[in-house]
C-alpha cells in the first residue's frame, strides 16, 4: 500500500507547483524579481540497485542450499526537500528525506538437487541526504555530494525454489516469504551527483518554478544491509526535483542630490536601484588643458633588478665629461636608454637621481650621505648594491669616496614584505631589493627634514598638463560589488552619438570630460547605466549631466605637489604633516580650489584599492583642514577623489617597482 500513496502525493505536489507558477506568471508581467535564496520542492526517481556478495542464511528459520551472489532491481525514491542557493553563485546547501527503495532479484542459482532457486529482497529506508551544491560555472548546471543516513523500514525477502527439469512432474513448492534477520536498522554511506536547474517561469514571476533532472551515484561503503554475510548494495539514481521559491521585487526610485561644497559640482539626479545607488558627478567647467608647476619628490631608492648588483640601464648615467653640463632644472634633457612607462616628463625626473645627488653633493662639498643596499640574498649582496652606486658618484661626480658610507642588509628599515604575505609576494620583493640613500645634511633633504630617513629636496618642472584631474567625469555605483556582475555606462550626446564604457566590477570610475565632449565645446549628454546583476537581470537608468569645456586663463598657473605613501598605509607619515602644514598650505591661493587624488599601486584587490586611495586623500584633506582653521581660512574648496589603481587616471605604470611606488601617493593641485 505504500507505493501507491507516495505516488499519489508527488502526482499532487506537482500539479499544485505547476498551477502556482502559472498563476504567477500571470499576476507579475511588469515588475522584475531577484531569484529566490530558499526553494522548496520534491524530488522522485529510480534507483538502480546492484547487489554483490553473498548472502544464504536468510533468517533463523530459513538458510538456503545455495548462495547467492549477485542481483539487481529498480526502486523508487520520493521525497520533499529544502534547498538554498542564490543562482549566480558558487555553492548552495540542500537537504531531502523520504521513501528510498533498494530492492532487487539475485540472479537465479542451482541448489544440489538441480532446482533454480530464486531470491527477492524488498528493503525500503527512509533517507534523509544533506548535500553541498557546487556550480563551477555559476550556471544552472551543478554538482553535488554529501552523507546519506539511511533508516531501514521494510526487510522482507521472497525465496522461490523450482523443480528440477529432469522431472517435470514434480510438485512446485510454495513461495517462502519472511523477513531477512539481521539487519542494520540505520546505515552512513555517501553520495555524489549532478543536475540542471531549468526554469520554467520567467524573470517577471515573483514565485519561480525550476526542474532539475538529476543522476547521482551511491557507492556501496556503509551499504550493507545486513550485520552477517557480504551482501552489499551499489545504487544510480536518476530523477528529477521541482523546485519553487519567492523573489524580491526590484524597486526603483529617483532622489534629490544635495549640492556638497567639498565635492565636484553633481547632475540633478541619483538613481537608486534596490541596494545599488547610481550617481554621476561633473564639473562646472572642464579645462582641456593647464599649465602646471610641479613640485616633484624624489623617492631616496635606486631599486636593483632580481639577480644583479649593477645599477639598471632605465637609469641616467653620465659620462664624467657631461657631468659639468648637468643642470637640475633641465633635467628633462636626459633620458633613460631603454625608458618605458607612461609618464616620461616625471620617470625622466626620476631616472636622473644619481645625477641629482651627484650634482647637490658637488655644489655642498660638506654634506655626506649613506647607501644601504637591501637584498633577499642577504647583506652581502646588499652591500654589492650600495657599492655599484658609490662607485658611479665617485668615479662620475669625483665624489670624495670618504664622504660615502655603505652598508648591506636583507630587508630595508621600512619593507613592504610583511610576514605571511602571499599575494603578489614576487612584486613585494622587488620593491624591497634597492639601495636607500640617507643623508643627515639639511641641503639635500626636503624642507623641515632630518635625519637618516628624511626624503630627497624634490624637483620643481613647469609642463601643460593634458586632462586635468578636475576635469573628469566620476560615476558611482555604491553596493554594486556585491549586487552585479558588472555594470556599464553609454553615454549619448545631442546628435544622438553614443560611447560606450565598461563593463567594471568596481563601484567608481572616472572619465576625463575631453574624452566625453570631443570637438564640443558645450553639450548636454544622456548618461545610462546599465547593470547585470548576478540573477542574470539587466538593471538600467538614465540621468542627464551638462558639460562645458573652459580655458583657463594663460596666467593661471597650478602648483601641484605630491604625498608619498608606503605599501598599504593610509596615514602620511609625521614628517609630511609638517611639510604638509608649512610648505603646501601657505601656498593655497585665495578663493582658490584644492584638487586632492589619492592613488595606489596594483598590488592587491581592486576594489580594496579604491578605498585605500580614498583613504589617503582623506588623510591629506584632514591635515590642510586643520592647518587653514589655524589661520582661520574658510575660502578654500576641496575636491576630494580616490582614484585606486585605475590605468587611466594612474600617475605611472606598474612594470618596475619605482613605478609602483610612486603610484602610491596623494596629488594635490592649488588652482586659482
Amino acid at each position: 500500500m505504500r507505493r501507491p500513496s507516495i505516488l499519489n502525493f508527488l502526482k499532487v505536489a506537482v500539479i499544485f507547483l505547476m498551477i502556482a507558477g502559472i498563476q504567477t506568471q500571470v499576476q507579475a508581467q511588469e515588475t522584475q524579481y531577484t531569484k529566490p535564496l530558499w526553494w522548496f520542492g520534491v524530488a522522485g526517481g529510480a534507483n538502480l540497485n546492484f547487489y554483490n556478495g553473498s548472502t544464504q542464511e536468510l533468517n533463523a528459520d530459513l538458510t538456503v542450499p545455495t548462495t547467492f551472489h549477485e542481483g539487481m532491481g529498480l526502486g523508487l525514491f520520493a521525497a520533499p526537500m529544502i534547498e538554498i542557493y542564490r543562482p549566480g553563485t558558487l555553492f548552495g546547501f540542500m537537504i531531502q528525506a523520504g521513501w528510498d527503495s533498494r530492492k532487487g532479484t539475485f540472479e537465479q542459482v542451482s541448489t544440489p538437487c538441480n532446482c533454480p532457486a530464486d531470491l527477492n529482497a524488498k528493503i525500503t529506508y527512509i533517507t534523509v541526504e544533506p548535500s553541498l551544491k557546487f556550480a563551477p560555472f555559476k550556471s544552472g548546471f551543478y554538482l553535488f555530494g554529501g552523507p546519506r543516513f539511511a533508516f531501514n523500514q521494510n526487510k522482507s525477502f521472497t525465496y522461490s525454489l523450482g523443480i528440477n527439469p529432469a522431472y517435470p512432474t514434480q510438485e512446485q513448492r510454495p513461495d517462502v516469504e519472511g523477513d531477512f534477520s539481521n539487519m542494520n536498522t540505520s546505515l552512513v554511506s555517501a553520495q555524489i551527483g549532478a543536475g540542471w536547474d531549468i526554469p520554467l517561469t520567467s524573470d517577471m514571476s515573483r514565485t519561480q518554478l525550476v526542474i532539475s533532472p538529476f543522476v547521482s551515484f551511491h557507492p556501496y561503503f556503509g551499504q550493507d544491509p545486513r550485520s552477517i554475510e557480504t551482501w552489499n548494495v551499489t545504487t544510480i539514481r536518476a530523477g528529477a526535483a521541482i523546485k519553487i521559491g519567492r523573489g524580491h521585487a526590484i524597486k526603483d526610485k529617483i532622489e534629490k542630490v544635495s549640492d556638497d561644497p567639498i565635492v565636484t559640482t553633481p547632475v540633478d539626479v541619483e538613481v537608486v536601484t534596490s541596494d545599488v545607488t547610481f550617481s554621476v558627478y561633473a564639473p562646472e567647467n572642464i579645462p582641456e588643458k593647464r599649465r602646471v608647476k610641479e613640485v616633484f619628490p624624489i623617492r631616496n631608492y635606486v631599486f636593483f633588478d632580481i639577480g644583479s648588483t649593477e645599477i639598471p640601464n632605465r637609469y641616467v648615467k653620465l659620462k664624467k665629461d657631461e657631468v659639468k653640463d648637468f643642470r637640475e632644472d633641465q633635467v628633462e634633457l636626459n633620458t633613460p636608454e631603454n625608458y618605458s612607462g607612461r609618464s616620461e616628463r616625471q620617470m625622466i625626473v626620476y631616472y636622473n637621481i644619481l645625477n641629482i645627488l651627484g650634482d647637490r653633493m658637488l655644489k655642498n662639498p660638506s654634506t655626506t650621505i649613506k647607501l644601504v643596499g637591501s637584498s633577499e640574498k642577504g647583506p652581502a649582496d646588499g652591500q654589492k648594491m650600495a657599492e655599484s652606486v658609490k662607485s658611479y658618484l665617485v668615479d662620475v661626480f669625483s665624489i670624495a669616496p670618504a664622504r660615502i658610507a655603505t652598508e648591506g642588509r636583507d630587508k630595508p628599515k621600512l619593507p613592504s614584505e610583511h610576514a605571511g604575505q602571499t599575494q603578489d609576494a614576487e612584486l613585494i620583493l622587488q620593491g624591497d631589493r634597492r639601495v636607500s640613500i640617507e643623508s643627515s645634511s639639511p641641503v639635500l633633504l626636503l624642507e623641515f627634514q632630518s635625519g637618516p630617513d628624511a626624503p630627497l629636496k624634490p624637483v620643481v618642472v613647469n609642463v601643460v598638463e593634458e586632462a586635468p584631474i578636475d576635469s573628469y567625469v566620476s560615476l558611482y555605483a555604491n553596493g554594486s560589488k556585491e549586487a552585479y556582475e558588472s555594470w556599464s555606462a553609454e553615454i549619448t550626446d545631442s546628435k544622438g552619438n553614443v560611447q560606450k564604457y565598461g563593463p567594471y566590477t568596481v563601484e567608481y570610475v572616472t572619465i576625463p570630460g575631453k574624452t566625453i565632449m570631443g570637438a564640443n565645446k558645450e553639450g548636454t549628454y544622456n548618461v545610462k547605466m546599465i547593470g547585470k546583476t548576478k540573477d542574470g537581470f539587466v538593471v538600467q537608468k538614465d540621468t542627464t549631466v551638462h558639460m562645458v569645456l573652459w580655458a583657463p586663463p594663460v596666467n593661471a598657473e597650478v602648483m601641484r605637489f605630491s604625498v608619498l605613501y608606503g605599501f598599504d598605509e593610509s596615514k602620511a607619515i609625521t614628517m609630511y604633516e609638517k611639510y604638509i602644514t608649512e610648505v603646501i598650505v601657505p601656498k593655497i591661493p585665495q578663493n582658490g580650489t584644492v584638487a586632492i587624488h589619492g592613488h595606489t599601486d596594483m598590488i592587491g584587490d581592486e576594489t580594496y584599492n579604491q578605498k585605500l586611495s580614498l583613504e589617503r586623500a582623506n588623510d591629506v584633506k584632514g591635515i590642510m583642514q586643520k592647518a587653514l582653521a589655524a589661520s582661520n581660512r574658510r575660502d578654500v574648496k576641496f575636491v576630494v577623489l580616490g582614484m585606486g589603481e585605475d590605468t587611466n587616471t594612474a600617475p605611472f605604470d606598474n612594470k618596475y617597482p619605482e613605478e609602483r611606488f610612486y603610484n602610491r601617493t596623494v596629488i594635490i593641485d592649488l588652482i586659482p
